[in-house]
């Protein structure tokens, strides 16, 4: 079965419950990537947080991704991080990871961005927001078309984000994505645990 979920992480991370709750997700085999996206953090904390869910990461074969942070994904060993565009460059983050990690870079609805990733060397290209989306409410618009010119003239992994659930993500899958995000819809879903969320996408 083709995994095709690349879960973020909740806003805030508190107290141990939220790690039990990942152990349970991943129990399920649906994620292919998991990306740790907590903004205004320390490093320290950071760091902290990092190796718990490492170790979850690891026991379960889900690729670990930190998000704009390349040092803290290279001191934990993680698969790799995750770039947006105003983060550090590719390059930068490429000398200090190694040519080896995942570098995965946001695109919003863009043919240049993602052509210039890809001659950075990019692994993946995100593009967003396809829906509306409750974790970044300002984020820039994407329309189905860049899937499939990305699908056809970029040749590489993409992930759609952006307010992606269970009634709307065939539609993206259809139209060319490899992969879909989500993590408002899993974390803070009013009606479903985060468990019972993700078995929603068959």
């Amino acid at each position: 079965m083709k995994k095709y979920i690349y879960l973020i992480s909740p806003q805030k991370i508190r107290g141990n419950s939220f790690y039990k709750k990942l152990n349970e997700v991943f129990k399920t085999k649906k994620v292919k990537y998991f990306q740790l996206r907590l903004k205004e953090i320390s490093t320290f904390k950071l760091l902290k947080i990092s190796k718990k869910i490492k170790k979850i990461t690891e026991r379960h074969g889900v690729k670990f991704l930190i998000n704009d942070n390349p040092v803290v994904a290279k001191i934990i060993n993680a698969d790799g991080c995750h770039l947006g565009q105003k983060d550090m460059n590719l390059n930068t983050s490429r000398k200090i990871l190694g040519k080896n990690k995942i570098i995965g870079i946001t695109c919003h609805n863009s043919k240049k961005l993602a052509i210039n990733a890809k001659k950075q060397y990019a692994n993946y290209l995100a593009f967003g927001s396809f829906f509306k989306s409750a974790t970044k409410k300002t984020a820039p618009k994407a329309n189905l078309k860049i899937l499939h010119w990305a699908k056809k003239k970029i040749n590489m992994p993409t992930v759609a984000i952006g307010g992606i659930n269970s009634s709307n993500y065939k539609k993206i899958l259809l139209n060319g994505a490899d992969y879909i995000a989500c993590s408002n819809y899993i974390w803070n879903n009013k009606k479903l645990d985060p468990v019972s969320a993700i078995k929603k996408f068959k």
